[in-house]
């Protein structure tokens, strides 16, 4: 009996730590749903509040850095366009950039992930989750995305968006993070 209590001890001990360490791979962190919840909610005033320093402008749009990011972000901007049609602008974080397909197809999946089981605390205290399927990409073809919509009906979020890309580049593979209001590409036809 003296040699199975510290066996059963040791048994227990493994399995609770087996069992947190498969919730922290399957969860997304507490860090994650809330710099989420800040970006999403910041939509409401087009970014404007974590909108920071300007970066270099290309041609049709102004880039700025980030004052808030996800975690495992190697960067993240706000796109600002010179457009007539649409004012709202784009939040944008790199979640990967390097040569592996594999790796960046890793970071693809677990960034759908996090972004999906995400729950986020709404001004009304609600919680806000996206919803969608992955889209699997395939290395064959250059660009996979998906798409994910917010469970919520406030009107200015009808055309909000996160989106997951899997882009090739010349120099190897890029997975980005976009949060941005898109219209329907239908419409305008």
């Amino acid at each position: 009996m003296k040699k199975t209590l510290p066996l059963l001890l040791l048994c227990l001990f493994s399995l609770q730590m087996a069992t947190a360490q498969f919730y922290k791979t399957v969860l997304p962190t507490a860090t994650f749903s809330d710099s989420l919840a800040v970006i999403v909610q910041d939509f409401k005033r087009n970014f404007t509040t974590i909108q920071g320093k300007q970066l270099n402008s290309r041609g049709e749009m102004d880039v700025y850095q980030s004052r808030v990011s996800v975690p495992g972000a190697l960067h993240s901007a706000v796109y600002r366009f010179h457009s007539l049609e649409d004012t709202t602008d784009s939040w944008q974080a790199i979640m990967y950039e390097g040569e592996s397909y594999e790796a960046a197809v890793k970071v693809y999946k677990q960034t759908y992930k996090q972004l999906k089981k995400a729950k986020m605390k709404w001004v009304d205290k609600s919680i806000i989750s996206f919803m969608s399927e992955l889209e699997m990409p395939d290395e064959s073809i250059r660009f996979t995305v998906t798409t994910l919509r917010l469970n919520i009906i406030d009107l200015p979020y009808r055309s909000f968006f996160g989106e997951i890309e899997l882009t090739n580049t010349y120099d190897g593979w890029e997975v980005h993070l976009n949060l941005h209001s898109k219209k329907n590409d239908a419409s305008r036809y």
